[in-house]
């Protein structure tokens, strides 16, 4: 988004991150939910995308070793870019308000895991990728992940999701500070978690995004 833009755009876009297993889709299914009651417009999206370069992403799942660490991290950027010029712009500048299930901290975390400098991956990212207005970080302990994954889902664990992997996660996104962030207890039910979510985005976003459209 060039400056012009990103001074004119009228939407707001908010990204759920954290480790997998933190029940992301889920909180973003019921925030969309309270926003379209207040009379918003929701688009509500998630990374990887099912474009050409996410679809290769989610090869990967079976097995990362298939491409070297910098090729994979390519994918995401790319990925990324079909993503904000495809997705996440046009909406910003419709006004409506993006939810996205991941987004740049996800890369830099994951990719911070396989030794990449996460600091580099967050700056080259926000060179073309607009900054969220808020950030809602997710946080729960990685056995708490593998487990949710497991018994929840009945799911197989992908080789994203191996616990040993997850701590580095965890640890890159403990590490990571800006302004837009918000972390938040993943423990409870998943009401209790919303709960928490509406609280931040209140406090940070309430008048922008909470009040009825007329």
């Amino acid at each position: 988004m060039t400056d012009q833009q990103e001074n004119t755009r009228q939407g707001v876009l908010i990204a759920f991150e954290g480790i997998d297993g933190t029940g992301k889709s889920t909180q973003i299914r019921l925030l969309a939910e309270a926003l379209e009651k207040s009379g918003q417009t929701v688009v509500a999206t998630r990374e990887p995308t099912s474009g050409k370069y996410g679809k290769r992403i989610r090869e990967l799942y079976l097995n990362r070793e298939t491409v070297s660490h910098e090729e994979e991290l390519e994918l995401f950027i790319a990925d990324r870019r079909e993503h904000v010029r495809d997705v996440i712009r046009p909406a910003l500048l419709a006004g409506k308000v993006v939810l996205t299930d991941r987004y740049y901290l996800s890369t830099a975390a994951y990719q911070g895991a396989l030794g990449h400098d996460p600091e580099k991956i967050l700056t080259l990212n926000e060179a073309f990728a607009p900054e969220p207005d808020l950030v809602l970080m997710i946080m729960i302990p990685p056995s708490v992940g593998v487990h949710r994954i497991r018994t929840l889902r009945n799911e197989t664990l992908n080789t994203f999701e191996q616990e040993s992997g997850l701590e580095k996660v965890a640890a890159v996104y403990d590490s990571i500070e800006r302004e837009y962030i918000r972390r938040i207890d993943g423990a409870g039910n998943i009401a209790e978690v919303h709960e928490r979510v509406m609280l931040q985005v209140r406090e940070c976003l309430g008048k922008r995004i909470l009040t009825p459209v007329s």
